[in-house]
């Protein structure tokens, strides 16, 4: 029993962080990162939504409650090793003279968790993550960090260190107004890091009301926010039979007050969305600017081969947006094409050995003169082992923004992406 204690010990702490399976139409953040490398996120990060679900469903069974949140804890170590090898060039094949460079880009990346879910009573929960990586700056760093506290089955409160979204689109996450950061820093502080968020969501219905105070100052620098480095915001959410509908707002100082409004829907076995977003510059010259999108998904085939596209129309002006770090790229801030684009996605499932899936991603901005197709192909040909192979290229202006930020600097490059993943759990419940 001992030496059996011992192995599970070494086994957690030598654990690494699982890779999530890539849905192409869930991604949603632009370039080949996102479609090689998807945000490391807990495997809790929804789990408050299902725990409501539950609540709702057995609000009147103390019994059941008693079931479904014993006490108790939770391990769960994981492993990611990924490699990847983007060879390419800095110009189209078509515009090659004699000039043209041909270089290679190599990337190596392992990360490793260990989760501790503890369910300390029916009504109070805590979830810690502690992430080593290497390569990296910082070997050890703190993942999520959070608390859920269930004030008799009508609020629910989540605190401390985790990301939040809003929004549907898997292509222009314009709506996701909690990724919004301030174009400029402040003197004192960058505004920019993790969140820092103390949400409160109260059911209604079938739907229900969502209020939050968020702030991205680097605590973990201890760095303790001020009034001006909070922001404020809610979501409401009405969901019918025939549609679902959601609408926030957002503010913070230094930021124009955002509000937004999405609508979903299934019609003819197809899913439609469309979203909405205004925007006023209460921080400047109180101008008004606006943003809209209209989209689909379908599955077809028996679910084998799903088609998402999407038109987006963003006339907003200068804004930031901040992403998380992924498997090749540090955490930083972005921004969407402006003016009209659009997206399509197509991904088709083999039901044959090896589970390839053909996968290809197409990115128009008419504005910008710039377009991004990467076409590509998953396998699986072992447990544990997933490799992809893509083809990303690059078309239009130079100064366009998707040859601009084009893969490691090559409008057209191959990319082998390899991936060595698993985890696993033990649980104690009293």
């Amino acid at each position: 029993m001992k030496n059996r204690i011992i192995c599970f010990l070494l086994l957690v702490s030598a654990s690494f962080v699982s890779a999530q399976e890539t849905d192409l139409l869930n991604i949603d953040k632009e370039g080949i990162d996102s479609i090689f490398g998807e945000l490391l996120t807990d495997e809790y990060g929804q789990e408050i939504q299902e725990q409501q679900e539950e609540t709702q469903s057995f609000e009147h069974d103390s019994s059941i409650l008693s079931d479904i949140r014993k006490r108790g804890v939770e391990f769960v170590g994981a492993f990611s090793f990924r490699g990847a090898i983007n060879p390419g060039w800095n110009m189209l094949p078509w515009e090659f003279d004699g000039s043209q460079k041909f270089s290679w880009a190599i990337g190596i990346h392992m990360e490793g968790s260990v989760s501790i879910n503890a369910q300390i009573s029916e009504s109070f929960r805590v979830l810690s993550v502690i992430n080593f990586t290497i390569p990296s700056s910082s070997i050890f760093s703190l993942g999520d960090f959070f608390f859920d506290y269930n004030f008799l089955n009508y609020v629910f409160l989540r605190a401390g260190k985790y990301e939040h979204s809003w929004g549907i689109s898997p292509n222009f996450a314009f709506t996701n107004l909690l990724t919004r950061v301030p174009v400029f820093s402040t003197d004192r502080n960058d505004r920019s890091g993790p969140s820092y968020i103390v949400k409160f969501d109260i059911p209604i219905g079938v739907g229900g009301l969502q209020l939050l105070a968020m702030t991205r100052v680097r605590i973990v620098d201890q760095i303790l926010p001020e009034l001006d480095d909070i922001g404020y915001g809610g979501k409401f959410n009405l969901a019918f039979n025939w549609a679902d509908f959601n609408l926030g707002i957002y503010w913070q100082e230094g930021m124009a007050l955002r509000a937004f409004l999405s609508v979903k829907t299934n019609l003819w076995k197809t899913d439609f969305y469309n979203e909405w977003l205004a925007a006023v510059n209460t921080h400047t010259d109180n101008a008004f600017s606006f943003a809209v999108n209209f989209g689909f998904v379908k599955s077809l085939f028996n679910n084998r081969f799903d088609i998402n596209g999407e038109f987006f129309y963003n006339g907003e002006g200068r804004s930031a947006f901040y992403h998380r770090e992924t498997d090749f790229t540090d955490e930083g801030t972005s921004n969407l094409p402006h003016g009209i684009s659009f997206a399509l996605n197509l991904l088709y499932r083999f039901k044959v050995r090896l589970d390839p899936r053909l996968f290809l991603r197409v990115r128009y901005s008419i504005d910008e003169n710039s377009a991004s197709i990467i076409p590509g192909i998953r396998l699986t040909p072992f447990s544990n082992l997933e490799v992809y192979f893509a083809v990303p290229v690059a078309l239009g202006s130079k100064d366009g923004c998707y040859y601009r930020d084009s893969v490691n600097g090559h409008p057209f490059s191959f990319m082998l992406y390899i991936t060595f993943s698993g985890s696993v759990r033990a649980s104690r419940y009293f």
